[in-house]
C-alpha cells in the first residue's frame, strides 16, 4: 500500500499544537500569526528584514559579552542572524503587515528562523524566547529595528540621492549662466530670471530637505533596545542597551545610541513621525519641481515649450507622435504616495496607549516605502528628465522681448501708473514694451534698452550669506 509524503510536521507552544510546512524553517507563533493575519499582502520590507537580522546578530554577541549566554549558542545565533539580514531567508518573513501593532509577530518570526537556523549548524537546541531573544522584548525591538532600517535607507539610499539630483542640477545650471527667460508667478508673465537662478533655486529647496533630514537623523539613531516590555528594563542586563547599540554600530558604521528615555522610546514613534514629516517636505519639493518641469515643457507648439525633456516611449494609445512628460509625472505620483504615506504615519504615531504604541508595522512599512520611493524617484528625476532636457533658446527669447512686465524697471523715473499704462497697451497691441515706452516716455531707446535689458534685470541684489 502507498503512502502519502507528510507535508507538515506538528509543533507546540504555550497555547498547544500547531501545525506547519513541513520545510518551514519558522515555528508555532508565525504559523499563527499566518493563519490569522490575512488582511493584506503586504509585508514588512526587506529593508526591515534586514534590520531585524542585524539587531538579533547584535543582542547575541551583547548577550556573549555580558556572559548571559554560551559563547556557542552565542555565536550560533550571530550566524544565523547575520544570513537573515543578508537576504537568505527572506521567504520565511511573510507575515501580513496588519498584525499585532507591537510586531510581536514579526519580532518571534525572526526568533523562531533564527533559532532553528542556529539549532541545524550547532547540533543542538536553541530556543527562540530564551535564547535568540534573550534580554529582548518585541516592544524594544520593533521601536529599535525601525529606527535602525530607516536610519540604514537613510544613510545609504536616499541621502546619496538627493546628492545626486542636487549635483545633476547644479551641473546643468552651468550651461544656462546667461540664458535669460521670463519669469512667472501666478502663472503668469513676471520679471526675468536666468536658466542658472531658476535651476538653483531647486538645488537649493533640495539642499535644504537634506540639512533637515540629517537634523531628524541624529534623533532617529536613539533606539529604545535595553528597554523590554514597558521602559524598565525587566529581565535584562543594565548594560545590555548599550552592549547592543556597540555592536550595531560596528555593523552598520552608523552612531547607534540608547534613547535617553526607554519610556518615551516605547511607548512613543515622535522620531518616525518626524522623519516622515521631513519625507513628506522632501516630496513636497520634488512635486513642485516635477510640475515645473512639466509646464516649461508643454506644447509643443502651444504651450510653453521653453525646454524639451528626453523623448522616452510614445504618450498615447491613439495620438501619434504625441510625447509625454512620463518621469515628472511618475515623480509626481510618487510623491503624492509618500504624502499619503505621512498621514498614515501620523494617525498611527497617535497609538500610543500608556506604555506601548500599537501601530509599529504600519509604521515600519509606510516610513521605508516613503524613503525608497524617494531614493528612486530622486534618481530617476536627474538621469532621465533633468540631464537630458534641451533649451528650446529662440522659443525664450521671442517670448521675454515680447514682455510688457520689463516696464517694471522703470517704476523708480516713470512710476507705476505710466508703467502700467505701458504694459496695458504693450498686452492691447501686441508689441514689445520697448516701443510703447519710446513714445510714452521722454527716454531714447538707446536709452530704454539699458534699462529694459533683461540680463541686467536678473543682477539686482541677492543674498550674500
Amino acid at each position: 500500500m502507498a503512502t502519502t509524503k507528510k507535508t507538515y510536521r506538528i509543533e507546540k507552544d504555550s497555547m498547544g499544537e500547531v501545525r506547519i510546512p513541513i520545510d518551514a524553517l519558522y515555528g508555532a507563533q508565525t504559523q499563527r500569526a499566518l493563519d490569522n493575519f490575512t488582511i493584506s499582502s503586504l509585508t514588512l520590507p526587506r529593508s526591515f528584514i534586514r534590520a531585524l537580522g542585524l539587531m538579533k546578530q547584535a543582542c547575541a554577541a551583547a548577550n556573549d559579552e555580558l556572559g548571559l549566554l554560551d559563547t556557542d549558542i552565542a555565536n550560533a545565533i550571530q550566524q544565523a542572524a547575520s544570513a537573515v539580514a543578508q537576504g537568505d531567508y527572506d521567504n520565511a518573513f511573510a507575515i501580513d503587515i496588519f498584525q499585532t501593532g507591537s510586531g510581536t509577530s514579526s519580532n518571534m518570526n525572526a526568533n523562531e528562523v533564527i533559532a532553528k537556523l542556529a539549532s541545524s549548524a550547532l547540533k543542538q537546541a536553541v530556543h527562540p524566547n530564551d535564547h535568540v531573544n534573550c534580554g529582548q522584548s518585541s516592544n524594544d525591538v520593533i521601536p529599535s529595528c525601525i529606527h535602525v532600517s530607516a536610519s540604514l535607507a537613510i544613510a545609504e539610499q536616499l541621502l546619496p540621492s538627493l546628492q545626486h539630483l542636487i549635483t545633476c542640477i547644479n551641473e546643468k545650471s552651468l550651461h544656462y549662466i546667461d540664458t535669460v527667460k521670463t519669469g512667472r508667478t501666478h502663472l503668469m508673465d513676471a520679471m526675468p530670471i536666468t536658466l542658472q537662478q531658476e535651476l538653483g533655486g531647486w538645488a537649493a529647496q533640495l539642499q535644504h530637505n537634506t540639512e533637515r533630514i540629517n537634523h531628524n537623523l541624529s534623533d532617529l539613531q536613539r533606539l529604545a533596545i535595553g528597554g523590554t516590555a514597558v521602559g524598565t528594563g525587566i529581565n535584562t542586563h543594565a548594560d545590555f542597551g548599550a552592549k547592543v547599540c556597540a555592536q550595531l554600530q560596528q555593523l552598520t558604521g552608523l552612531p547607534f545610541s540608547t534613547s535617553d528615555n526607554y519610556f518615551a522610546a516605547i511607548s512613543s514613534q515622535d522620531s518616525a513621525v518626524a522623519m516622515s514629516g521631513e519625507l513628506k517636505t522632501l516630496a513636497v519639493s520634488l512635486m513642485k519641481i516635477s510640475n515645473d518641469l512639466r509646464w516649461m515643457n508643454s506644447g509643443p507648439l502651444s504651450g510653453l515649450a521653453e525646454i524639451t525633456l528626453p523623448e522616452l516611449q510614445p504618450g498615447s494609445s491613439i495620438m501619434p507622435g504625441k510625447i509625454n512628460p512620463v518621469i515628472p509625472e511618475a515623480v509626481a505620483m510618487a510623491c503624492a504616495q509618500v504624502i499619503g504615506n505621512d498621514s498614515t504615519i501620523t494617525v498611527a504615531g497617535q497609538s500610543g496607549n500608556f506604555q506601548l504604541n500599537v501601530m509599529l508595522p504600519i509604521i515600519a512599512y509606510n516610513l521605508l516605502q516613503s524613503i525608497e520611493l524617494l531614493s528612486n524617484a530622486l534618481r530617476a528625476l536627474a538621469d532621465q528628465a533633468i540631464s537630458g532636457f534641451s533649451v528650446n533658446s529662440e522659443h525664450l527669447q521671442a517670448n521675454l522681448s515680447n514682455n510688457p512686465i520689463l516696464v517694471t524697471a522703470l517704476n523708480k523715473t516713470i512710476g507705476y501708473d505710466l508703467g502700467a499704462a505701458i504694459a496695458k497697451r504693450a498686452y492691447h497691441e501686441k508689441r514689445p514694451v520697448i516701443d510703447v515706452a519710446v513714445e510714452m516716455t521722454d527716454y531714447s531707446r538707446e536709452q530704454l534698452e539699458q534699462l529694459l535689458d533683461p540680463k541686467k534685470l536678473t543682477q539686482a541684489s541677492q543674498p550674500t550669506g
